[in-house]
C-alpha cells in the first residue's frame, strides 16, 4: 500500500541520517564546493531570507528521501559540475566497485609529436585544395609547423605533465568549449537519439514506457552502487574509462550566463524519475528506498495509466518544457524568472525535475516509420516539445502505439556509455520484466510537479516567454528535416567475406555519395573514442585521404553499375582496398589518440596574447579541412531501428549509420534549404549498390551471401 511504502521511506530516512553520522571515510575536505555549488546556494539565499527553514522544507518535500542500502550517501545531496572530471573524481572514490576500480591506473591522453600529426594530416587536407597554389601553400604551411609550434608543444606537454598530470590534457578545454559555453540550444545541436525496436510484448505507450523504467532502475543499480563491470574493448579487453557514468542517472544540465553547469544528485537520497504527458510533468518513484531494486512493473504500468488519465483529462498546461528548447542565455534568463516569480514552491519543483533518475514522456503520437520516429526521436515536433526537458541526460519517449527510443544531451557524456543502459532496456522486454518483478504493493504515489506554482505563473510573463520559446523552435526545427536510408540490399557479411572492414567500407560508400552529391569531397569527421585513456572522450577520423579521392575521382559522378571494361574495374577495385586500408590504418591511430585534430586544437589554445600564431592555422585549405559538411558515426546495435543526430555545419549533414550483418541503415539530417537529405539517401544507395557489383566481379566466390 501506499502507506506501507511511505513507512520503508521514512524509515530509509533514518537510516541515511545514521549512515551519514557514521561515515568517516568520506570527509567534506574531501569534496570542496565548486564555484557553480557555492553560487549556486548564494543565489538560494538571496531569493529567500528564510534559507534555514527553506531548505528542510525542501528535504521534506523531496520524493524519496533515504539512502538504499546498495548506496554510499554523499556528503552532499547535490553536485554542481563545471565540466572539470577532477573535481568529482572524489565520488568515484566513494562509490567504489567494479566500475570504477581501474581508474587510478589508467594510462593518460598522450600527445602526439609535431611531426607526426603533419604527416597525418596534410593527406586529408589535399584533396579538398581548389587550386594547385593551395596545394603548395599547406604543404609550405605543414612543413613550417613543426618549427613555428616548436613553443606551443612545450607549453601542451607541460600542461599534460603539471598542471593536468592527473587528467586529461583536453577534458577541461573540450567539455566547457565544446560544450557548456556553447550558447546554441541543445535541441538538434548537441542531443542524439536512439530508436530501439519494438517490443511485441508491449503494444501500448503506459506498457512499452513500464517495462523501460524496470530495465532503467535495474541499470541504475548498478551504475549508482559502482556494481556494473568497468567497459572493456577489444580481443585484450582493454579496460575503458568509467568517469562518464558519474552523468548518466540523476543529472540534467543547468542553463546560465556564458557557460552551463550540470547538476547530479545523490541516488541515496532521489530514487523517483520523472513522467511527461501533455506537457504535465509527474514525478514517480522507480526504485525501492532500501534495496534500490525496481518498483514492480504492474504498479509502475498502473502509475503511468493513471498519469496518462490525469494529464488527458486536465486543462493543457503552461509548457514549461519548451523554454529548455532556447538558447542558453534565453532559458537562463527564463529560469531565473521561474525562481524569482515561483519561489520555494518552483524551487522544489525544479529540483524534482533535475534530480529524477530519468524523464520517461509518454507522447500523445502513433508514429510509424522510422522518419516519423526520428523526427519526435530527436526534436519532438510542436505538438511534443512541451512534452520534454532537454536538459535531462536521459530522455526516454514512448508513444501510444508502443513505439520508443532515447533522447541523451551529449555535454559530459558521449553516446557509448548510453548505449550500456540502451542494451539493458532493449533486452528487458514487457515479458521478461513481468518475470522478473516483485508481486504489485498497490501502487506507488504520484506527484503533478508544477501544480503548486501554475497560479502563480499564469498570472506573471511565463506565458510569454512560453510563447517566445515556441517561435524559435519552431523556426529552428522548420529549417530541418530528416531523411532515412534503409538499405537491404547487404550488409557487413558481405563485406568480411569480400575482405574489407565493414566500418571503412561504408565510409568509402559515404565519400562517394557525398563526393556526387556536391561534385567535390568535403571534410568529413568519424567520432570515435579514445576512453581507454583517462577521461578520454573522443578523437576525430578523417574520412578525405588521397586514397579516397583516388577512388571517388575514378568512380566519377554518375554510376557505372556494368563495368565492362576488365582494367577499368581492376582499377576501381584496387583503388577501393587503398581507400579501405588507408582508413582502417586513420581510424587505428585515432583509437590510440593519435589523430590529428584534438593536437591542432590543443596547440591553439595556447597560442598567447600578441603571439603569432603558426601560418597553418590562417591557411584556407585548413580551415575547409575541418569544416565538417559530413558529420559521421557509426552505432551498430541489434535492437535498434535507428539513430541520429543534427549537422554541425549548416552546410553539411549529420550523417548516422548502422552496419548491420545483411542490411545498413543511414540518418540524414540537414537543413532543408540546402535540399541535401533525399539526394544524398539516393546516392548512399547508388554507391553501395554500385561497389558491390565491382565487388562480386573482383571475387565472385568469395563474395556471395
Amino acid at each position: 500500500s501506499l502507506s506501507s511504502w511511505r513507512q520503508r521511506r521514512d524509515l530509509c530516512q533514518n537510516k541515511r541520517i545514521l549512515f551519514s553520522q557514521s561515515n568517516s571515510q568520506f570527509d567534506a575536505n574531501d569534496a570542496p564546493l565548486s564555484s557553480y555549488q557555492q553560487s549556486f546556494e548564494q543565489d538560494s539565499m538571496l531569493r529567500t531570507t528564510m534559507s534555514v527553514s527553506r531548505r528542510q522544507v525542501r528535504w521534506s518535500h523531496r520524493s524519496i528521501a533515504g539512502a538504499a542500502a546498495p548506496f554510499k550517501p554523499w556528503q552532499q545531496h547535490m553536485i554542481e559540475c563545471d565540466g572539470d572530471y577532477r573535481k568529482e573524481r572524489h565520488l568515484e572514490e566513494h562509490i567504489g566497485g567494479p566500475l570504477y576500480a581501474h581508474q587510478s591506473s589508467l594510462p593518460r591522453l598522450p600527445i602526439p609529436t609535431l611531426e607526426e600529426t603533419m604527416q597525418r594530416f596534410l593527406p586529408t587536407a589535399l584533396p579538398l585544395a581548389k587550386s594547385e597554389d593551395e596545394k603548395a601553400s599547406i604543404q609550405e604551411a605543414c612543413q613550417q609547423f613543426p618549427v613555428e609550434a616548436a613553443k606551443l608543444q612545450a607549453r601542451l606537454v607541460e600542461r599534460g605533465d603539471v598542471e593536468m598530470a592527473d587528467t586529461s590534457w583536453l577534458q577541461l578545454w573540450w567539455n566547457q568549449l565544446g560544450y557548456l559555453q556553447v550558447r546554441d540550444s541543445v535541441v538538434i545541436n548537441v542531443s542524439y537519439y536512439f530508436h530501439f525496436a519494438d517490443d511485441p510484448t508491449a503494444t501500448t505507450g503506459t506498457a512499452r514506457g513500464a517495462a523501460i523504467l524496470f530495465g532503467a532502475a535495474e541499470f541504475r543499480k548498478k551504475v549508482c552502487s559502482g556494481q556494473l563491470p568497468a567497459e572493456t574493448v577489444g580481443k585484450k579487453k582493454t579496460v575503458l574509462c568509467s568517469t562518464a557514468y558519474k552523468y548518466m542517472f540523476h543529472a540534467c544540465r543547468i542553463p546560465r550566463h556564458d557557460q552551463d553547469s550540470y547538476r547530479i544528485y545523490d541516488p541515496s537520497r532521489y530514487s523517483h524519475a520523472i513522467v511527461a504527458r501533455k506537457g504535465h510533468f509527474f514525478s514517480l518513484p522507480v526504485c525501492d528506498p532500501i534495496t534500490g531494486d525496481p518498483v514492480a512493473l504492474a504498479d509502475l504500468q498502473a502509475a503511468l495509466e493513471q498519469i496518462e488519465a490525469l494529464a488527458d483529462a486536465s486543462p493543457a498546461p503552461l509548457e514549461l518544457g519548451i523554454l529548455t528548447s532556447n538558447d542558453r542565455d534565453a532559458w537562463a534568463d527564463a529560469r531565473n524568472y521561474l525562481l524569482d516569480t515561483g519561489g520555494v514552491a518552483m524551487e522544489q519543483a525544479l529540483e524534482n525535475i533535475e534530480s529524477g533518475a530519468m524523464l520517461l514522456c509518454l507522447d500523445d503520437e502513433d508514429p510509424v516509420s522510422r522518419r516519423q520516429c526520428g523526427e519526435l526521436l530527436l526534436h519532438g515536433g510542436m505538438k511534443s516539445s512541451s512534452n520534454r526537458w532537454f536538459d535531462k541526460s536521459i530522455q526516454i519517449i514512448c508513444t501510444n502505439n508502443g513505439k520508443a527510443g532515447l533522447l541523451g544531451e551529449h555535454s559530459m557524456m558521449d553516446g557509448m556509455p548510453m548505449v550500456g543502459l540502451a542494451d539493458h532496456v532493449t533486452k528487458t522486454t514487457y515479458a521478461t520484466a513481468e518475470s522478473r518483478s516483485p508481486p504489485a504493493a498497490g501502487g506507488v504515489p504520484v506527484e503533478n510537479i508544477f501544480a503548486a506554482t501554475q497560479s502563480t505563473l499564469d498570472a506573471s510573463d511565463v506565458p510569454t516567454l512560453i510563447g517566445e520559446s515556441k517561435i524559435a523552435f519552431s523556426d529552428w526545427i522548420g529549417k530541418h528535416e530528416i531523411n532515412v536510408q534503409s538499405f537491404q540490399g547487404y550488409g557487413a557479411s558481405f563485406m568480411k567475406k569480400a575482405g574489407y572492414s565493414p566500418d571503412a567500407y561504408v565510409q568509402m560508400a559515404m565519400q562517394l555519395a557525398t563526393f556526387r552529391l556536391w561534385g567535390e569531397q568535403g571534410g568529413t569527421y568519424e567520432a570515435t573514442q579514445v576512453r581507454p585513456f583517462l577521461h578520454g572522450r573522443t578523437e576525430t577520423t578523417r574520412s578525405v585521404s588521397t586514397e579516397s579521392e583516388a577512388f571517388v575521382k575514378c568512380m566519377g559522378l554518375s554510376p557505372n553499375f556494368f563495368e565492362k571494361d576488365a582494367a577499368a574495374r581492376e582499377e576501381k577495385v584496387s583503388l577501393l582496398k587503398n581507400a579501405v586500408n588507408a582508413h582502417v590504418k586513420y581510424i587505428g591511430n585515432a583509437a590510440q589518440a593519435m589523430g590529428v585534430d584534438r593536437h591542432l586544437f590543443g596547440l591553439s589554445m595556447l597560442v598567447g596574447d600578441g603571439e603569432a600564431a603558426p601560418a597553418l592555422y590562417s591557411n584556407p585549405l585548413f580551415a575547409r579541412s575541418k569544416t565538417w559538411r559530413v558529420s559521421t558515426s557509426n552505432l551498430t546495435h541489434p535492437r535498434f531501428e535507428n539513430w541520429g543526430y543534427g549537422e554541425v555545419t549548416p552546410n553539411g549533414v549529420g550523417l548516422s549509420y548502422s552496419v548491420h550483418a545483411n542490411h545498413c541503415m543511414f540518418s540524414v539530417t540537414a537543413l532543408k534549404e540546402q535540399g541535401f537529405s533525399e539526394r544524398l539517401c539516393h546516392h548512399l544507395e547508388e554507391s553501395l549498390l554500385e561497389m558491390q557489383a565491382l565487388v562480386e566481379i573482383d571475387q565472385p566466390l568469395r563474395s556471395r551471401l
